[in-house]
């Protein structure tokens, strides 16, 4: 039996014909179950190497300056992965923090996600952290989405949990995008920095749903402004006598390019799109920006975070910020961010209404937007 059949709770034939035809009791209980379900955040954990890369350190081997960086993104420092370092293992140090907090055993984890666009492997990482978490029975696959990757896996996972029967659901954010940084291109090396991040998702009530309204959306039109492409060239046979006298073009060993970017259009592409998102999960949720006590965005730029706050009107005091430290760490900087913010307590945001604040208490949050 496979683990997708092993969760079916679909109704059998004679528990169908039970009450005249009615289904059991026990069988709504369980198609609602199914289709009820909702989801909330149990715990939380991050992962960052130790190697630490300051502004005035990349001043050294790029024409650049502490200033000229901190005032065109925030940024001042960022981790890059050192020699006994990857993405497996922040990985795997992410999640055991969120396990400890959450108070959930490795074994109990019913699906764990890697969401990553850098894994060890190109056949995917996940298996692998899977392995050295001791998570014997999830089911465990890579999801990749560049900087929406994170987002994208969790409300992957949600659904999982509200159709499929899952319990417990690793999401895991993981980057190393320091390995495909042209470190000689100041448009691009003062931006990335290495982390993991990792929320353990848990089925709850429907009511108690953490999840109150997502937009998700794709745009392939931009992917000329920033893209990490495969370089391959072909190699002609050295000698006819390898291919009995055929021509024939080897294909090269494959390899990628150094991650390529247009900030200018990369930055006017997220004041854009990113308040239409924000706007479109709001709506679905049913409440307006006025509602929103914190906000929390992928955090690339300051400038973006600022720009994209102003064009929703939701106060600058009320958007949450580390990129200082760490840089753009892609899909890992929502799981850095909301682990800082659960470990706080709940007397520092006097904004949160009565029951956001009970929920934050019992280390969960009701995470208001999820958006691209």
């Amino acid at each position: 039996m496979s683990a997708e059949n092993s969760r079916d709770v679909s109704p059998t034939s004679s528990e169908l014909k039970q009450n005249e035809g009615e289904p059991s009791s026990h069988v709504l209980a369980e198609q609602r179950r199914r289709v009820g379900r909702g989801s909330r955040l149990v715990g939380s954990g991050s992962a960052v190497p130790k190697h630490l890369i300051t502004n005035e350190d990349l001043s050294k081997f790029v024409d650049t300056s502490d200033e000229w960086i901190s005032v065109r993104t925030g940024i001042r420092n960022r981790r890059v992965l050192g020699e006994e370092e990857s993405v497996t293992s922040l990985s795997v140090e992410a999640s055991r923090k969120a396990l400890e907090m959450a108070n959930v055993k490795p074994e109990d984890v019913d699906l764990l996600l890697l969401c990553t666009s850098t894994p060890d492997d190109l056949f995917g990482s996940a298996p692998q952290v899977q392995k050295l978490l001791g998570c014997h029975n999830a089911l465990a696959f890579d999801l990749t989405a560049a900087c929406s990757g994170f987002v994208l896996g969790l409300v992957t996972a949600t659904r999982f949990i509200r159709g499929g029967g899952y319990e417990n659901v690793l999401v895991v954010g993981s980057d190393a995008l320091s390995r495909y940084v042209d470190w000689t291109d100041r448009g691009t090396c003062i931006l990335f920095g290495d982390a993991s991040g990792a929320l353990l998702l848990q089925a709850a009530t429907d009511d108690q749903d953490s999840l109150l309204g997502f937009d998700l959306r794709s745009d392939g039109n931009g992917h000329k402004h920033l893209h990490v492409t495969v370089d391959s060239v072909a190699e002609s046979s050295s000698s006819g006598a390898e291919t009995n006298g055929a021509a024939f073009l080897q294909p090269g060993k494959a390899s990628y390019e150094c991650l390529q970017m247009n900030g200018k259009e990369v930055f006017k592409f997220a004041v854009r799109a990113v308040p239409q998102v924000v706007e479109g999960a709001l709506q679905e949720a049913g409440i307006t920006g006025n509602d929103v006590d914190w906000l929390l965005l992928h955090q690339a730029n300051q400038r973006i975070l600022d720009s994209v706050s102003d064009r929703l009107h939701i106060p600058s005091e009320k958007v949450i910020s580390n990129l200082a430290n760490y840089g753009l760490a892609a899909r890992t900087r929502l799981q850095l961010d909301t682990r800082t913010w659960l470990n706080r307590d709940k007397q520092e945001f006097p904004g949160l209404k009565l029951w956001h604040q009970k929920t934050i208490k019992d280390g969960t949050f009701q995470l208001r937007t999820a958006s691209v």
